[in-house]
Parts: structure tokens; sequence; C-alpha cells
């Protein structure tokens, strides 16, 4: 989980994990660049919700540091292996 919050650490959003009625198990203000996760989630949920948010967010590269970027291209590998074989 640290790889995925340093990754959205480098890319400047703060991540936080609070209560609230989160229709998705969470909100995303992309503008003041905050991700707002269900503090009751247990970890697996909260990476699944990380995981899904960077899915859906444009990432700049250059602003990721040697390690997130490795992280981020093994993610995208694995990102688009599922969504292949997801369409099949």
């Amino acid at each position: 989980m640290d790889k995925l919050e340093n990754l959205f650490k480098d890319m400047e959003f703060s991540v936080r994990y609070e209560k609230g009625s989160f229709q998705s198990g969470y909100a995303l203000v992309e503008s003041k660049k905050i991700v707002v996760i269900n503090k009751f989630f247990d970890t697996d949920g909260r990476i699944n919700t990380l995981l899904e948010i960077l899915s859906k967010i444009e990432v700049d590269v250059a602003m990721l540091s040697e390690r997130s970027d490795k992280f981020f291209k093994e993610f995208q590998k694995y990102y688009v292996e599922a969504e292949t074989n997801s369409e099949v």
C-alpha cells in the first residue's frame, strides 16, 4: 500500500482516510488533488480503491520518482492485460 500512496504523493495528491457517505467508497477532488477513501475499508479495500482511482486519472510520469515510475509501469502492464482478458 505504501507504493500506491507514494505514487499518489509523487503526483501531488493528498490521500486521506475519513468516514463519509461515499457512493463508491471514495471521493476524488481532482481540482484540489485530494483522494478521500472510506476509513472503514480494510487494507484490501483501500488498495483496490486506490488502483481503481489510478486507472481513471491521467498520470504525468514526469512527476514520478524512479520507484513510483517502475511501480506505475507494472500497474499499467497488469491493467492492460486484465482489460484485454475481460474483453474476451
